[in-house]
């Protein structure tokens, strides 16, 4: 990499890397032609550019680059681990942030945690990941867990010294699928009784009409239906590990392009997004309706307990409860994941008690990869 980048080929970089069904051509129109950019120019909010931006750095720096955010001005910030891994950044118009630990170091840390997490036991403790802001790998712990799992656990998470940070935090982490038939207008209903929310319509490469939602919800393959009519049966379910599924749609249901915007019009999706750090967020699901907040973590290990844990995540803090699970979040009109859990106090989210809510969510490029499906655009 030398000299300034170029946006429009910085673009034409994530549509090659997204091309495989997962993203429409509007990726391509989305923002202005080809032009250079200079140093702090970045300042927009959007997941484009930034998603662009971090992958054209990350094959020039390597583990140098550990992640990207936007500050509190709405300036894109890349946190990396050297001088001139630094000097590349501005060179790109973004703002460099020095940090002691590699992306390997802080990765390596979080995958042994992911590894003790499964064979033994997370305990209480909530949630794990590496974060740019800090350059170290985040561990939360509820406020008032001691238990000796929970201690145990956190023991090995400190033995790794600066590279980690314990937060301690107030609330439950807890799934939100929901096990009473609430209202909501994108309510989804299992046979089993239990509520989840719809994520997004989407067809499989053979032509498939699905839908989807959290993986939670379609353990067990329940069949679905809405306002007393089916909908279809589960077709394909993953949790723990990931949270998502697919649910068919017979025939007779007019699938569309849209998110429920809860009383400020319906929202057209037309593309997708990697969740960026600092990006702006809304979510759509049948308990809170139509929330929004910022994403302030991913690539999130997540222990719902039980042995129940799930990674690669994103955190956000949009309001999220019990029933929401499945639905979708976007940030603008394009798609950054499937409701999966949040952290609660008496069911209710963290805004509602003074506390920046805790929700997190399934990138939803991995499902449409792993399920392979595309989503329903609206043009």
């Amino acid at each position: 990499m030398s000299g300034r980048f170029r946006v429009g080929a910085a673009l034409a970089g994530a549509v090659v890397l997204t091309a495989t069904g997962l993203v429409a051509a509007n990726w391509a129109t989305a923002d202005s032609p080809s032009a250079e950019i200079t140093p702090g120019q970045l300042t927009d909010r959007s997941p484009l550019v930034a998603n662009a931006l971090e992958t054209e750095l990350r094959t020039e720096l390597g583990s140098k680059a550990v992640g990207t955010y936007y500050d509190d001005a709405g300036k894109l910030v890349v946190a990396v681990s050297d001088l001139a891994a630094a000097d590349l950044v501005r060179q790109a118009g973004a703002i460099p942030k020095l940090v002691r630990f590699t992306a390997d170091q802080l990765n390596a840390v979080q995958a042994e945690l992911n590894r003790l997490a499964t064979s033994s036991s997370a305990g209480k403790v909530r949630s794990w990941y590496v974060d740019p802001i800090s350059g170290t790998v985040v561990v939360t712990v509820p406020k008032g867990a001691r238990d000796l799992i929970t201690e145990r656990f956190l023991e090995r998470a400190k033995e790794n010294g600066d590279l980690v940070t314990i937060r301690r935090a107030v609330g439950k982490v807890t799934l939100t699928a929901d096990d009473f038939g609430l209202r909501g207008g994108m309510k989804v209903d299992k046979n089993t009784g239990y509520v989840c929310s719809l994520g997004f319509n989407a067809r499989t490469t053979k032509g498939n009409r699905i839908f989807l939602t959290a993986g939670h919800c379609t353990a067990g393959k329940p069949t679905f239906s809405r306002n007393g009519y089916v909908l279809g049966n589960t077709q394909t379910s993953s949790f723990p590990g990931n949270d998502f599924g697919t649910v068919g749609v017979i025939e007779g249901w007019d699938q569309q392009g849209y998110v429920e915007g809860w009383g400020a019009g319906n929202v057209a999706v037309k593309g997708i997004a990697n969740a960026t750090v600092g990006s702006t967020l809304c979510k759509s699901g049948k308990t809170t309706g139509w929330t929004c907040g910022r994403i302030v973590a991913r690539n999130v290990t997540v222990n719902y307990g039980n042995n129940r844990v799930v990674r690669g995540l994103f955190q956000h803090t949009a309001c999220t409860e019990a029933g929401d699970s499945g639905g979708a979040t976007m940030t603008g009109n394009y798609a950054q994941g499937i409701s999966s859990g949040a952290a609660l106090i008496n069911g209710q989210c963290l805004e509602k008690h003074g506390q920046a809510s805790e929700s997190y969510a399934q990138p939803i490029a991995e499902v449409l990869q792993s399920t392979r499906s595309r989503l329903i655009l609206t043009n």
